[in-house]
């Protein structure tokens, strides 16, 4: 959650951070559309933290929940080179198991989904109504579905549920530019003579102050 100063200060982004390793934030991007009863909560955001950071040999993305669903941004992402996409979301391994091996095809990418398990134990005692909310909650209520899909699409770790683990993988870069070979959409087989897409990456603001 990002109170935004520059945004008056009380509206909420869903926001996703770049940390780097030293400590400093290199991107925050707030998501650009809240979905169904979100928009009751979260402002929708803009195309700021569209970007992408090197990662040793890997061009690192991003993008937040259902907007791992919309072709231009993933487009966005696409276009500055990314090989390694980070796919956020709440919890369920409905929303995972298909989209993250389809942009693992699309941009010939490893791409991690990250997603969160939410129990009725979950629940602290120090959350106002607590007693109430675990009443009214399954006993699972986001059930997971983290995994792992190479350029090619195929699973290296395939989505787990209803559990918490640790699990490791290492990542050969060679891979990406093997499956390159056949399929760059922002490379050779890119046609920006016919088709190119326009983003605005301007922070935006109600108003511009010129001292």
């Amino acid at each position: 959650m990002e109170r935004a100063a520059n945004r008056g200060g009380h509206s909420l982004y869903c926001s996703m951070v770049y940390i780097d390793a030293s400590g400093e934030i290199g991107s925050v991007h707030r998501k650009l559309m809240p979905t169904h009863e979100e928009r009751l909560v979260w402002a929708i955001g803009d195309g700021h933290g569209l970007r992408t950071h090197k990662l040793g040999p890997f061009t690192l993305g991003g993008l937040n929940c259902w907007e791992n669903w919309l072709p231009l941004a993933r487009a966005a992402l696409y276009a500055q080179g990314e090989d390694l996409h980070v796919a956020i979301w709440p919890g369920n391994r409905g929303n995972t198991e298909h989209i993250t091996r389809h942009i693992a095809r699309e941009g010939r990418s490893f791409v991690a989904s990250v997603s969160g398990l939410m129990r009725r134990e979950d629940i602290g005692d120090d959350l106002p109504h607590a007693d109430l909310l675990r009443e009214a909650a399954d006993d699972v209520m986001a059930n997971g579905g983290s995994c792992l899909a190479a350029p090619t699409g195929e699973w290296l770790l395939e989505p787990e549920v209803n559990t918490e683990s640790l699990r490791v993988v290492e990542l050969d870069h060679r891979l990406v530019l093997e499956e390159r070979h056949s399929l760059d959409v922002a490379g050779h087989y890119s046609r920006p003579d016919v088709t190119r897409l326009i983003v605005d990456r301007k922070r935006q603001t109600t108003a511009e102050f010129d001292d």
